[in-house]
């Protein structure tokens, strides 16, 4: 009951601010070009969502496909980039970041490059990765990693350091090998930290590929953003973030109720 209670009053600010939209647009004190009221975007979204259609000569009718119309196709061209993109950015920074944490050898050979590097956005090597990688997915996949890279080793990092050193004498003193205090102890002890980066990670991923579809793809929500400015569709415009902002609240969903069922351990230590 109490989960529905919260649902419910995380909805009345997002209605309270869609009600005043609506006003401002109903009076005409802004111009529908530039804002339209929302059920305009409303309109152009289902617009943008509905199937297509094709004749089938054999039966003299239309057919529809769910999943053909040009919203989908966008919506999936764009999350197929963003997964791609953080699996294989988290899969280089989770094993970089736990030997850097881990090692003060590994942590001194690597930190200085990393420190350069890091505040480098991934916009920045948007040409680099069209003379690599030409256009289409690659260089939008290639930028979306190096968004989703950074925050999942530095918190990573900061993760396995940050263990009570307690635990580990508390280990040795039992005779842990060193791989087992590092799975048994130093892991777990550092997911927290990882899934934290690996949110803030996806959060990156999702910035990165409206940008790189802009430039280096010919679809995509991003493009599809790009092209509806060209035509000054801004309902379309405001379709599509909706859009991305969708996509996003649900992967984060999915991602906070996973760290909730994983970490429950961790929670009832700090309960106790």
């Amino acid at each position: 009951m109490k989960h529905y209670k919260n649902a419910a009053s995380g909805i009345l600010v997002p209605l309270a601010a869609l009600a005043f939209w609506q006003l401002l647009s109903t009076m005409g004190w802004v111009n529908a070009t530039i804002l339209p009221s929302p059920m305009q975007v409303l309109t152009k979204w289902w617009a943008y969502l509905r199937p297509m259609e094709a004749f089938d000569p054999t039966q003299g009718t239309y057919l529809k496909w769910c999943f053909s119309g040009e919203l989908p196709q966008d919506a999936m061209g764009s999350l197929y980039r963003v997964l791609l993109g953080f699996v294989i950015g988290t899969g280089l920074a989770l094993p970089l970041g736990l030997a850097m944490g881990y090692s003060k050898v590994v942590y001194g050979l690597f930190n200085p490059l990393i420190q350069v590097l890091r505040p480098i956005p991934p916009i920045a090597y948007i040409p680099l990765s069209i003379l690599w990688f030409g256009l289409g997915n690659p260089p939008a996949v290639f930028l979306i990693s190096i968004g989703a890279f950074f925050p999942v080793l530095m918190n990573t990092v900061t993760g396995v350091q940050n263990v009570d050193s307690i635990y580990l004498r508390v280990g040795r003193n039992l005779g842990a090998s060193r791989m087992t205090q590092f799975t048994r102890i130093i892991l777990p002890a550092a997911t927290p930290y990882i899934f934290t980066g690996a949110r803030i990670g996806m959060g990156t991923a999702f910035i990165v590929v409206i940008v790189s579809e802009m430039i280096a793809v010919n679809n995509g929500l991003g493009y599809r953003i790009l092209e509806a400015r060209e035509y000054l569709w801004s309902d379309k415009i405001i379709a599509g973030m909706f859009t991305i902002g969708l996509l996003g609240l649900g992967i984060d969903t999915v991602m906070s109720r996973l760290s909730s069922r994983l970490l429950r351990w961790h929670r009832g230590l700090e309960q106790g």
